[in-house]
């Protein structure tokens, strides 16, 4: 009987994205300069983005949900779970426990790849875009935004869609206020509107 060779898993190379490389040698010293901090691990980053499709009709559609959620796994690069209604609301005939939206939360290289795509390719598409509001900040350092339609997603292929559906973005930084937060954000690129 022969002895069977042990395979040596390697680790996963860890993604250094060009965020990344922005992050550290231009984001960091630049905040470091502005707020005074003494240390550069005291410097904001981001935790997590979560995007979000509320889908009401979904709870009675199954294959509207079906399709959702595939074009919203292309969109992210994972796989969204679904939300369920917390109660009922006899005026949108929901019932406690009907899927009525997808998310998903991306961290680390997802959430790295999806932000430098919304600031780079995305929100170039938007049309009449005039920057995105600087007071949607929620006071602990977490931005939010709403996008009215998929389509403007390089995943997504227009001809194939069959129903426009809009998407939340939450977008989750370490900082402890909206000025640390707003300055993290304008150093990666995001359009603000000015004034």
């Amino acid at each position: 009987m022969a002895k069977k060779e042990k395979v040596k898993q390697e680790k996963p190379a860890r993604i250094n994205s060009v965020l990344n490389e922005i992050y550290r040698k231009e984001i960091v010293p630049a905040m470091m300069k502005e707020f005074s901090y003494k240390n550069k691990m005291e410097v904001p980053m981001l935790s997590k983005i979560v995007v979000n499709m509320g889908i009401g009709e979904g709870s009675r559609n199954k294959d509207l949900f079906r399709i959702h959620q595939e074009e919203l796994r292309d969109i992210a690069g994972q796989k969204p779970v679904i939300t369920y209604s917390k109660k009922a609301i006899a005026n949108f005939k929901l019932r406690k426990g009907m899927p009525v939206g997808l998310k998903v939360t991306l961290r680390n290289g997802n959430m790295e790849n999806f932000i430098y795509k919304l600031i780079n390719i995305v929100l170039p598409k938007v049309r009449d875009f005039r920057g995105l509001n600087p007071n949607s900040f929620d006071g602990r350092g977490n931005y939010a935004f709403g996008l009215s339609e998929q389509v403007i997603f390089p995943e997504i292929r227009p001809e194939n869609v069959k129903r426009i559906q809009g998407m939340d973005i939450i977008i989750a930084t370490t900082a402890n206020t909206n000025e640390e937060a707003r300055k993290l954000l304008e150093l990666m690129g995001m359009p603000f509107k000015r004034g």
